[in-house]
Protein backbone atom coordinates (compact mmCIF):
# COMPACT_ATOMS: atom_id res chain seq x y z
CA UNK A 1 0.00 0.00 0.00
CA UNK A 2 1.23 3.40 -0.46
CA UNK A 3 2.65 5.23 2.47
CA UNK A 4 0.51 7.77 4.66
CA UNK A 5 2.75 10.51 3.71
CA UNK A 6 2.32 10.17 0.00
CA UNK A 7 -1.22 9.55 -0.26
CA UNK A 8 -2.07 12.43 2.21
CA UNK A 9 0.07 14.75 -0.27
CA UNK A 10 -1.79 13.20 -3.27
CA UNK A 11 -4.85 13.62 -1.85
CA UNK A 12 -4.51 17.38 -1.25
CA UNK A 13 -3.26 18.37 -4.85
CA UNK A 14 -6.51 16.28 -5.79
CA UNK A 15 -7.80 18.82 -3.69
CA UNK A 16 -6.96 21.80 -4.71
CA UNK A 17 -7.40 21.19 -8.34
CA UNK A 18 -10.71 20.08 -7.98
CA UNK A 19 -11.63 23.31 -6.02
CA UNK A 20 -9.76 25.36 -8.45
CA UNK A 21 -11.80 24.52 -11.80
CA UNK A 22 -15.08 23.17 -10.17
CA UNK A 23 -17.66 20.53 -10.53
CA UNK A 24 -16.95 19.65 -13.69
CA UNK A 25 -13.33 18.84 -13.18
CA UNK A 26 -12.78 15.49 -11.97
CA UNK A 27 -9.56 14.51 -10.21
CA UNK A 28 -8.47 10.80 -8.77
CA UNK A 29 -5.83 8.85 -7.32
CA UNK A 30 -5.17 5.09 -8.55
CA UNK A 31 -3.03 3.05 -5.43
CA UNK A 32 -1.38 0.24 -8.41
CA UNK A 33 0.18 -1.68 -5.28
CA UNK A 34 -2.85 -3.04 -3.96
CA UNK A 35 -3.53 -6.88 -4.72
CA UNK A 36 -7.08 -5.77 -6.01
CA UNK A 37 -5.86 -2.68 -7.53
CA UNK A 38 -7.21 -4.26 -11.01
CA UNK A 39 -11.09 -3.86 -10.11
CA UNK A 40 -10.76 -1.17 -6.71
CA UNK A 41 -7.51 0.77 -7.59
CA UNK A 42 -9.65 4.40 -6.96
CA UNK A 43 -8.59 5.53 -3.70
CA UNK A 44 -9.59 8.87 -3.72
CA UNK A 45 -11.71 11.23 -5.82
CA UNK A 46 -13.43 14.40 -6.18
CA UNK A 47 -16.33 15.07 -8.75
CA UNK A 48 -16.16 12.00 -9.51
CA UNK A 49 -19.77 12.76 -11.16
CA UNK A 50 -17.63 13.77 -14.49
CA UNK A 51 -17.39 9.75 -15.12
CA UNK A 52 -19.61 8.40 -12.55
CA UNK A 53 -17.18 6.84 -10.79
CA UNK A 54 -16.26 6.73 -6.75
CA UNK A 55 -13.57 5.46 -4.35
CA UNK A 56 -13.08 1.86 -4.58
CA UNK A 57 -14.12 1.48 -8.21
CA UNK A 58 -12.26 -0.55 -10.90
CA UNK A 59 -9.30 0.43 -12.97
CA UNK A 60 -9.22 2.78 -16.08
CA UNK A 61 -7.24 1.31 -19.47
CA UNK A 62 -4.00 3.11 -18.30
CA UNK A 63 -4.05 1.72 -14.79
CA UNK A 64 -4.66 -1.55 -16.44
CA UNK A 65 -1.95 -1.47 -18.97
CA UNK A 66 0.61 -0.58 -15.66
CA UNK A 67 -0.89 -3.09 -13.89
CA UNK A 68 0.22 -5.68 -17.16
CA UNK A 69 4.07 -3.94 -17.19
CA UNK A 70 4.53 -4.18 -20.22
CA UNK A 71 3.52 -0.13 -21.31
CA UNK A 72 6.11 2.46 -21.12
CA UNK A 73 5.22 5.01 -18.19
CA UNK A 74 4.91 8.04 -19.97
CA UNK A 75 2.83 11.34 -18.22
CA UNK A 76 0.58 12.57 -21.08
CA UNK A 77 -1.06 16.21 -20.50
CA UNK A 78 -4.28 17.84 -21.84
CA UNK A 79 -5.32 14.67 -23.77
CA UNK A 80 -9.21 14.20 -25.08
CA UNK A 81 -11.03 11.25 -24.34
CA UNK A 82 -14.65 10.48 -23.69
CA UNK A 83 -16.91 9.29 -21.40
CA UNK A 84 -19.62 5.99 -22.21
CA UNK A 85 -22.59 8.88 -21.76
CA UNK A 86 -20.92 11.42 -24.64
CA UNK A 87 -19.38 13.37 -22.94
CA UNK A 88 -15.99 15.19 -24.23
CA UNK A 89 -13.18 15.15 -21.66
CA UNK A 90 -9.62 17.06 -21.31
CA UNK A 91 -7.53 14.61 -19.55
CA UNK A 92 -4.01 14.21 -17.89
CA UNK A 93 -2.33 11.23 -16.22
CA UNK A 94 0.51 11.28 -14.33
CA UNK A 95 2.62 8.33 -12.84
CA UNK A 96 3.49 8.30 -9.35
CA UNK A 97 6.91 6.34 -8.88
CA UNK A 98 9.37 4.83 -6.07
CA UNK A 99 12.56 5.15 -5.22
CA UNK A 100 13.33 2.26 -7.18
CA UNK A 101 11.12 3.97 -10.53
CA UNK A 102 8.00 1.51 -9.92
CA UNK A 103 4.81 3.32 -11.20
CA UNK A 104 2.74 2.81 -7.82
CA UNK A 105 0.37 5.34 -8.17
CA UNK A 106 -1.75 7.76 -11.22
CA UNK A 107 -2.94 10.96 -10.56
CA UNK A 108 -5.31 11.80 -13.33
CA UNK A 109 -7.44 15.16 -14.06
CA UNK A 110 -10.93 14.65 -15.86
CA UNK A 111 -11.92 18.09 -16.96
CA UNK A 112 -15.54 18.16 -18.86
CA UNK A 113 -15.21 20.42 -21.65
CA UNK A 114 -18.73 19.30 -23.45
CA UNK A 115 -20.19 22.74 -23.05
CA UNK A 116 -16.96 24.35 -23.91
CA UNK A 117 -16.48 22.50 -26.88
CA UNK A 118 -20.05 23.64 -28.25
CA UNK A 119 -19.24 27.31 -27.49
CA UNK A 120 -16.03 27.30 -28.76
CA UNK A 121 -17.70 25.85 -32.20
CA UNK A 122 -20.69 28.19 -31.91
CA UNK A 123 -18.24 31.19 -30.89
CA UNK A 124 -15.88 30.45 -33.75
CA UNK A 125 -18.34 30.73 -36.28
CA UNK A 126 -19.14 34.25 -35.37
CA UNK A 127 -15.56 35.62 -34.47
CA UNK A 128 -13.94 34.05 -37.87
CA UNK A 129 -14.36 35.96 -41.13
CA UNK A 130 -16.11 34.97 -43.38
CA UNK A 131 -13.69 35.48 -46.27
CA UNK A 132 -10.31 33.18 -45.27
CA UNK A 133 -7.27 34.98 -45.12
CA UNK A 134 -8.85 38.36 -45.78
CA UNK A 135 -7.42 41.47 -44.22
CA UNK A 136 -8.57 42.99 -40.68
CA UNK A 137 -10.39 46.44 -41.23
CA UNK A 138 -9.45 48.51 -38.58
CA UNK A 139 -12.94 50.41 -37.53
CA UNK A 140 -11.77 54.67 -36.87
CA UNK A 141 -14.18 56.52 -34.36
CA UNK A 142 -13.99 59.82 -36.70
CA UNK A 143 -13.04 60.60 -40.08
CA UNK A 144 -10.36 62.53 -39.13
CA UNK A 145 -8.29 59.22 -37.90
CA UNK A 146 -9.89 56.91 -40.81
CA UNK A 147 -8.05 59.94 -43.24
CA UNK A 148 -4.60 59.00 -41.18
CA UNK A 149 -5.51 55.40 -41.55
CA UNK A 150 -5.89 55.79 -45.17
CA UNK A 151 -2.67 57.89 -45.77
CA UNK A 152 -0.40 54.99 -44.00
CA UNK A 153 -2.10 52.49 -46.11
CA UNK A 154 -1.23 54.20 -49.19
CA UNK A 155 2.68 54.81 -47.88
CA UNK A 156 2.28 50.95 -46.64
CA UNK A 157 1.11 49.70 -50.43
CA UNK A 158 4.23 51.63 -52.33
CA UNK A 159 6.58 50.09 -49.55
CA UNK A 160 8.89 53.33 -48.79
CA UNK A 161 8.36 56.47 -47.06
CA UNK A 162 6.95 59.78 -48.90
CA UNK A 163 10.46 60.68 -48.46
CA UNK A 164 11.92 58.49 -50.94
CA UNK A 165 9.04 58.27 -53.27
CA UNK A 166 9.27 59.33 -56.72
CA UNK A 167 6.37 60.67 -58.99
CA UNK A 168 4.82 57.10 -60.02
CA UNK A 169 4.61 56.22 -56.69
CA UNK A 170 3.04 59.23 -55.40
CA UNK A 171 0.62 58.89 -58.36
CA UNK A 172 -0.25 55.10 -57.31
CA UNK A 173 -0.50 56.32 -53.66
CA UNK A 174 -2.66 59.28 -54.45
CA UNK A 175 -4.99 56.77 -56.95
CA UNK A 176 -5.24 54.15 -53.68
CA UNK A 177 -6.49 57.21 -51.92
CA UNK A 178 -9.00 58.11 -54.68
CA UNK A 179 -10.27 54.84 -55.17
CA UNK A 180 -10.80 54.44 -51.39
CA UNK A 181 -12.88 57.35 -51.45
CA UNK A 182 -10.25 59.46 -49.41
CA UNK A 183 -11.33 62.86 -50.74
CA UNK A 184 -14.64 62.47 -50.38
CA UNK A 185 -13.69 63.44 -46.84
CA UNK A 186 -14.10 67.24 -46.17
CA UNK A 187 -10.79 69.23 -46.75
CA UNK A 188 -8.67 66.10 -47.00
CA UNK A 189 -7.40 67.26 -50.50
CA UNK A 190 -5.25 69.79 -48.26
CA UNK A 191 -3.79 67.25 -46.17
CA UNK A 192 -2.74 64.55 -48.86
CA UNK A 193 -1.23 67.32 -51.02
CA UNK A 194 0.68 68.41 -47.97
CA UNK A 195 1.00 64.50 -46.93
CA UNK A 196 3.21 64.32 -49.81
CA UNK A 197 4.75 67.64 -50.69
CA UNK A 198 2.80 68.24 -53.80
CA UNK A 199 0.46 71.41 -54.60
CA UNK A 200 -3.63 70.55 -54.92
CA UNK A 201 -3.25 71.13 -58.28
CA UNK A 202 -0.93 68.50 -59.20
CA UNK A 203 -2.55 66.06 -56.57
CA UNK A 204 -6.14 66.50 -59.13
CA UNK A 205 -4.26 66.64 -61.76
CA UNK A 206 -2.53 62.77 -60.91
CA UNK A 207 -6.19 61.28 -60.45
CA UNK A 208 -7.54 63.27 -63.53
CA UNK A 209 -4.73 61.73 -65.31
CA UNK A 210 -5.87 58.32 -63.99
CA UNK A 211 -9.55 59.73 -65.33
CA UNK A 212 -8.21 60.05 -68.62
CA UNK A 213 -6.25 56.81 -68.67
CA UNK A 214 -10.04 54.66 -67.39
CA UNK A 215 -11.94 56.77 -70.56
CA UNK A 216 -9.34 55.81 -73.55
CA UNK A 217 -9.45 52.19 -72.51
Amino acid sequence: MLNEQLKNTLFSLAHTIAAHYGKSCEVAVHDLTDDNAAEHSIIYIENGEVTGRTVGDGASGVVLEQLRGDTPAEDRIGYFSKTSDGKVLKSSTTYIRDDSGKVIAIFSVNHDITALSVASTALSELVNPFEPGGTVERITPNVGELLDELLWKSTELIGKPVSLMNKDDKMRAIRFLNAKGALLITKSGDKIAKYFGISKFTLYSYIDSKQEETDND
